[in-house]
């Protein structure tokens, strides 16, 4: 039986901290993990500029109330989850994903977690397990599960190697000439022509 473990931001949803970096003016803040490919370093980053800024967990809430998911990603999932199971495995925060999973139709979701102080200043973050998305491919797979990813980014990669069939969604030029043995897709429609090949 096979599962799909997808990425959530730039495949689902807009990045959430470009959305941020938009409405506060601030330029660093539109950094990911496309453009970085250490998340811890990348994170702290975040965490100072949140912090010289004095931007708290509800001023980023505010900004995600108003977000959507992409064009077309809410069908594309409904679709997909009358053929298979799935998991979106993110390097998001419970704190920003939840009104965003119920716009998607509430999919499983296994994603990090934020301290955060009385008065709503982001303290840090708790990763729920270093290297996450691939350790939950391995995990699945220790369960005779065959597994396809979805991914876009530096984060998504050890996901996607290890999966028995792994796709990069719209990535960017950087991420697609570092990994070309990777199989390309721009479309839920070209997604889905994969998709319907890989699951029983």
């Amino acid at each position: 039986m096979n599962i799909v473990c997808s990425d959530l931001e730039g495949v689902f949803i807009p990045e959430i901290w470009i959305n941020v970096a938009k409405k506060t003016g601030i330029e660093e803040l539109k950094l990911t993990t496309r453009d970085i490919f250490d998340y811890d370093v990348l994170m702290q980053k975040r965490l100072s500029i949140l912090n010289e800024n004095n931007l708290k967990l509800q001023d980023i809430q505010a900004v995600i109330a108003n977000m959507d998911p992409l064009e077309g990603a809410a069908d594309f999932l409904d679709w997909l989850r009358t053929r298979t199971q799935v998991i979106i495995v993110s390097d998001t925060f419970v704190q920003f994903a939840r009104p965003l999973m119920e716009k998607l139709g509430k999919p499983v979701l296994f994603c990090h977690s934020l301290s955060v102080k009385q008065d709503g200043t982001i303290a840090g973050y708790n990763l729920r397990q270093q290297n996450g998305k691939y350790k939950t491919v391995l995990a699945l797979k220790s369960l005779n599960y065959s597994i396809t990813g979805i991914g876009d980014s530096y984060n998504d990669i050890n996901m996607l190697k290890e999966a028995d069939t792994g796709i990069l969604f719209n990535p960017p030029q950087n991420v697609k000439n570092e990994y070309p043995e990777l199989p390309v897709t721009y479309t839920y429609d070209e997604l889905r022509v994969i998709l319907e090949n890989t699951h029983d």
